[in-house]
C-alpha cells in the first residue's frame, strides 16, 4: 500500500564537509551557569549580554553592566569583526557554508577570555569565499597562541585553499590569542574565517567561539535610556511628564530564571499611578512587560491617549559598512498572516523596510490573531529582535524607518483615548522582546524553547504531550444530533478497533439550543438528549483512560436564551443578543461560578472556549467620546481573569483557545491555553501543510483534525494535537491502516516539541514539494515530514537537515519501510536525505536517532 520509499546510500549521499547553513545547536552556557535539559537553555552569552545592556539602559538605577570574564577582546582588526555571519551572509570556505564562527580581516588579533580553565580549542580556518575574494584572492596565515607561546600556525591560505583544521590543548589557560596575518603581501582581500570553532573547558562543557560577546575594541551602537513605551496625558507627552513624577523602583526574584522589576510613577496633582511591571529572564535573552494605569484620586483623570505599550528604536550599522562588504544592510520585518480561515493562514511574510518607509499592521474585528499574527521578527544583518504583542483584542503595530540607521517600533491597543474614573485601573498589552544574534531560524527555535519553558500551560504541573482525539461532530451535526447513546457508541468503537485516543471531543450543541448550535446563552446540559448529563459519558470514558473535551462559547449570546432573558444588562446588545460584557464584574463572577460548577459536575477535563464573532463594534459602540478603548480594555482584563480563576479552581484543567479557529492565539491567551483547532479552514491537505509550516515558527503546540485515513491526507493533517474525525460506526473501514497511521504518529510525536527547520520554501502551489524537520537535540533524534503535491513533476528531492551533531552517527528510517541506513550528521547536513515519492500526491515521514559518535 505504501509505495513511496526513502533512498539513502552511496549513490544518494555525497560525502563532503557538512553544509552548516542552517545548523543550530544547543549552547550550554548561560550567564556562566550550565544546563543540558531541553528546552530550558538555548542561548548564547552574546545574546544574554545584549539583554543585560538593554535592561540596564531601560531600568536604570543600580544596574551597571558587569565586566564578565567571558568574551572577545579585539586587539586589532581591519574593519568589522562579525559573529556567525559575514555581515549577515553565511560564512563560507570554498563551497561549504557554516553557521557558526568568526569573520575577521587581517591583520587581526583577538583575545579570547574564558570563565573557567580551558582544555582544548578546535576550528577550521580559511579565507572566506565571497564575491570580493573568489578566484583565489587573499593570503592569510592563521595562528593561535596560549600563555605567550605559539600553539598553531597555518600555511599561507588563499580563497581556493581548502579549510585547515586545528586542534590544540589549552592546558588550563583562561585566555588565548587568535591571529590572522597578511602573509607579508598586504591586506587586500584577506578576509578570514574561524568556523566550527569551539572551546572545551576543563569541566567538560563546550563554548562556541561565535557565541561569545565582544567585550572591548569594537564600538557597538549604544542602547538608549529612553523608556520603551509612550502615551500622552492631558495633552502632554509621557517623556516630558514622567521625570516630574515621583518614581519608585523595586526588584523581586521570582525564581532562578526570572527577576521581576517594577517601576512606579505617581502624579502628585491628579493621583494617577503608572506601574511598569517587567520580567527579565536569566535563561533566555528575553524581557517582557505590561503597564498599568490607576486613578488613585477622587476625580476623573485627564485624557490618557495614544498609549503605546511598546515604543522604542533599534539601530543598525552605517550604510557604508554594508557597502564595504557588498552586503544588503536593510531592516527586514518577518511577520505572518493570522487565521482569517484561508489556505494561507499563518503564511510567513517578509517586508523590507527601506529608508523613510513605514509598515503598519493591525488585527481586525477585535480578535488578536484574526487577520494578522501578533508575533514579529525584526532582522538586520547578523542579528535582530523578536517582538510580541500579547493582546486578545484589537492591537496595532507600526514599523517606521528613519533616514539614518534606525527603526522605530510602536505597538499597543489600537484605540486609546479615555479618562479614568476614581479607583479605575486599565492595562496595556503584554510586550515581549527577545534579542538574537546570527541565524534567524535559530532565533525562532530559541523562541519556541522559551514558549515551552515559560509559557505553555502545564495542567497539574505536568508538561503537555502531543495527543490524539476522537470526535463525532461531522456525523452528529456538531453535537445537535448527539446523545448519550451515540457518544458512548463512538467511544466504544474506537476502543474496539484499538484506536487509542487520549480525549473524547464533545463540541457545540450539547446544551439547550432548539436544534441550532449557534443559539448560545443557556449553559445547561440538554437533559432530553443527555438525561444523566455529560457525566454519563465522561465517567465511562475516564474508566477507560480517556479524558473529555467540552465546547463552550460564553461571550457570544443569542436572543431567546437564558442570558438575554434574565440578564440583558450584562450583554452589549441587550435582549437582541450580542457580546457578554466580561468587563462587568458581576457578569464575570456569575460566568466563572456557573462554568466552574459545570466542569466539576460534568467531569470535564478540557474546557474548549470558542468565540465566533468580531467584538470590536460592540466595544466601540459602548464607549463615550472621552472613554474610547475602555470597554475593550475591561473586557480583555475580565476574559483573562475568568480563565485565571478557572485554572486556579481546577489545577488539572486544560483550556482550548478556539475562536473561529485560530483568531485569538495571542501570547496572553497562549499562556493559559493551547490551540486545539488552529484554523477553521480545515481538512484540506495543502492548506493544512502550509498552516503547519507557518505556525511552527512560533507555537510548539497546535492542533487540527483529519477526516480521512488515506496516508497523504492523514500526514498532511498531522500536528501535535490531532483530532481523528472518523465515523468508526462503519464496520468495514480499513482499521488496520488507521492503526498503523496512529502508531506512526505516536512514534514521532515527541519530535514536535523540538526545534523546527523548514526544508523547502513555503508554497501553496500544487506543483511544489513541501517539507520540514523537527529536531530534539536533547534526545538525539528527530523527524522529517515531506509532501509531493498532486501536480509536481518531480519524484525525488535532496533535503539537507539541520541541528545535528556532525561527528555522530544516526539511524535513519522511513516509517513505511523496515530498512534503515546509518549516516553521519555531517552527511545528513551536507548531502542530505534523498527522498523518492513515486505517487502524486504522496507523503513520507522519516525518523532519525543518534546511535553514537
Amino acid at each position: 500500500m505504501f509505495k513511496d520509499k526513502l533512498h539513502i546510500g552511496a549513490g544518494w549521499v555525497r560525502a563532503s564537509r557538512a553544509n552548516l547553513t542552517r545548523l543550530v545547536a544547543v549552547i550550554m552556557l548561560v550567564q556562566l551557569g550550565w544546563a543540558a535539559e531541553f528546552p530550558k537553555v538555548a542561548e548564547s552569552p552574546v545574546e544574554m549580554r545584549k539583554l543585560q545592556e538593554w535592561t540596564t539602559a531601560k531600568f536604570g538605577g543600580d544596574r551597571p553592566v558587569s565586566s564578565p570574564q567571558l568574551g572577545l577582546v579585539v586587539v586589532t582588526n581591519f574593519d568589522e569583526l562579525c559573529l556567525n555571519t559575514r555581515m549577515g551572509q553565511p560564512l563560507a570556505i570554498g563551497k561549504t557554508e557554516y553557521s557558526r564562527g568568526l569573520f575577521c580581516h587581517a591583520n587581526s588579533r583577538l583575545l579570547v577570555r574564558l570563565p573557567a580553565p580551558g582544555k582544548a580549542f578546535s576550528a577550521f580556518v580559511g579565507v572566506d569565499s565571497n564575491n570580493q575574494t573568489r578566484g583565489g584572492r587573499g593570503s592569510i596565515v592563521f595562528s593561535v597562541s596560549v600563555a605567550g607561546k605559539e600553539a598553531f600556525r597555518s600555511k599561507i591560505m588563499r580563497e581556493d585553499t581548502p579549510a585547515e583544521r586545528l586542534s590544540i590543548e589549552l592546558g588550563g589557560a583562561t585566555e588565548f590569542l587568535l591571529e590572522a596575518g597578511d602573509a607579508g603581501d598586504g591586506i587586500a582581500c584577506d578576509q578570514a574565517d574561524w568556523v566550527d570553532a569551539k572551546i572545551l573547558l576543563a569541566d567538560g562543557h563546550v563554548l562556541w567561539l561565535g557565541e561569545l560577546p565582544i567585550l572591548e575594541g569594537q564600538a557597538m551602537p549604544a542602547t538608549s535610556t529612553d523608556l520603551p513605551f509612550s502615551f500622552s496625558y492631558g495633552g502632554l507627552l509621557s517623556a516630558a511628564l514622567l521625570p516630574q513624577w515621583e518614581l519608585n523602583r523595586r526588584a523581586q526574584k521570582l525564581d532562578d530564571q526570572r527577576t521581576k522589576r517594577t517601576m512606579t510613577w505617581a502624579d502628585p496633582k491628579t493621583k494617577l499611578v503608572l506601574r511598569w511591571e517587567a520580567i527579565e529572564y536569566h535563561d533566555f535573552p528575553t524581557v517582557e512587560w505590561t503597564l498599568y494605569f490607576k486613578n488613585n484620586g477622587a476625580m476623573d483623570t485627564p485624557i490618557i491617549a495614544d498609549l503605546q505599550a511598546l515604543d522604542t528604536r533599534f539601530e543598525r550599522k552605517q550604510d557604508e559598512v554594508y557597502a564595504r562588504f557588498a552586503a544588503p544592510g536593510e531592516f527586514v520585518l518577518n511577520h505572518n498572516v493570522g487565521s482569517p480561515c484561508a489556505a494561507n493562514d499563518y503564511q510567513p511574510l517578509r517586508t523590507s523596510l527601506a529608508h523613510k518607509t513605514a509598515k503598519r499592521i493591525a488585527t481586525s474585528g477585535g480578535r488578536g490573531s484574526n487577520s494578522d499574527w501578533p508575533y514579529f521578527n525584526i532582522e538586520w544583518p547578523g542579528e535582530g529582535v523578536i517582538a510580541v504583542v500579547g493582546w486578545p483584542g484589537q492591537w496595532a503595530a507600526s514599523f517606521t524607518r528613519d533616514e539614518a540607521n534606525g527603526l522605530r517600533v510602536r505597538a499597543g491597543q489600537e484605540q486609546t483615548h479615555f479618562k479614568l474614573l476614581p479607583g479605575e485601573e486599565v492595562r496595556t498589552p503584554l510586550i515581549v522582546l527577545q534579542f538574537w544574534q546570527g541565524d534567524r531560524i535559530r532565533s525562532q527555535n530559541t523562541f519556541r524553547r522559551w514558549m515551552l519553558a515559560h509559557n505553555v500551560p502545564q495542567p497539574g504541573g505536568q508538561p503537555i504531550s502531543p495527543m490524539l482525539f476522537g470526535c463525532s461532530s461531522h456525523f452528529t451535526s456538531e453535537m445537535v444530533d448527539a446523545n448519550e447513546t451515540n457518544q458512548l457508541q463512538f467511544i466504544n468503537r474506537y476502543l474496539e478497533e484499538r484506536l487509542k485516543i487520549d480525549y473524547w471531543w464533545m463540541d457545540a450543541g450539547w446544551y439547550f439550543c432548539d436544534g441550532n448550535w449557534t443559539k448560545t446563552g443557556t449553559w445547561e446540559v440538554d437533559t432530553k438528549r443527555f438525561p444523566r448529563g455529560l457525566r454519563a459519558i465522561s465517567d465511562p470514558a475516564h474508566s477507560k483512560g480517556i479524558k473529555t473535551i467540552v465546547w463552550f462559547e460564553p461571550e457570544r449570546v443569542a436572543p431567546g436564551t437564558w442570558l438575554t432573558e434574565q440578564h440583558a444588562e450584562w450583554i452589549l446588545g441587550g435582549k437582541k443578543g450580542g457580546l457578554l460584557n466580561l468587563g462587568n464584574s458581576v457578569a464575570r463572577e456569575w460566568l466563572t461560578e456557573h462554568v466552574s460548577k459545570l466542569i466539576t459536575a460534568q467531569g470535564i477535563d478540557l474546557y474548549r472556549q470558542d468565540f465566533n464573532m468580531d467584538p470590536l463594534d460592540s466595544w466601540r459602540q459602548n464607549d463615550a467620546p472621552d472613554r474610547q478603548g475602555i470597554t475593550e480594555n475591561h473586557h480583555i482584563t475580565g476574559y483573562l481573569a475568568f480563565w485565571d480563576e478557572l485554572l486556579r479552581r481546577h489545577p488539572g484543567l486544560l483550556i482550548d483557545s478556539c475562536a473561529s479557529g485560530g483568531r485569538r492565539n495571542d501570547l496572553e491567551t497562549m499562556r493559559r491555553s493551547v490551540p486545539l483547532w488552529r484554523t477553521d479552514f480545515r481538512l484540506d491537505p495543502v492548506g493544512t501543510q502550509c498552516h503547519s509550516y507557518g505556525i511552527s515558527f512560533w507555537l510548539p503546540l497546535s492542533g487540527t483534525g483529519t477526516g480521512s485515513y488515506a496516508a497523504y491526507d492523514f500526514r498532511s493533517n498531522m500536528s501535535p494535537l490531532l483530532n481523528c474525525i472518523w465515523d468508526v460506526r462503519i464496520k468495514d473501514a480499513d482499521y488496520e491502516l488507521m492503526r498503523r497511521l496512529c502508531e506512526q504518529f505516536r512514534q514521532v510525536a515527541d519530535c514536535y516539541l523540538g526545534d523546527f527547520y523548514p526544508l523547502t520554501p513555503y508554497s501553496l502551489e500544487n506543483t511544489s514539494w513541501l517539507g520540514w524537520q523537527f529536531d530534539r537535540p536533547d534526545l538525539g533524534s528527530g523527524m522529517v515530514q515531506v509532501f509531493r503535491r498532486s501536480e509536481s513533476i518531480y519524484k525525488a528531492a535532496d533535503l539537507r537537515l539541520s541541528g545535528l551533531d556532525p561527528e555522530a552517527r544516526y539511524r535513519v528510517r522511513n516509517l513505511d519501510s523496515p530498512d534503515a541506513d546509518i549516516l553521519t550528521g555531517r552527511q545528513l547536513m551536507s548531502a542530505g536525505v534523498a527522498i523518492v515519492l513515486n505517487d502524486r500526491p504522496s507523503a513520507a515521514v522519516i525518523r532519525y536517532e543518534k546511535i553514537g559518535e
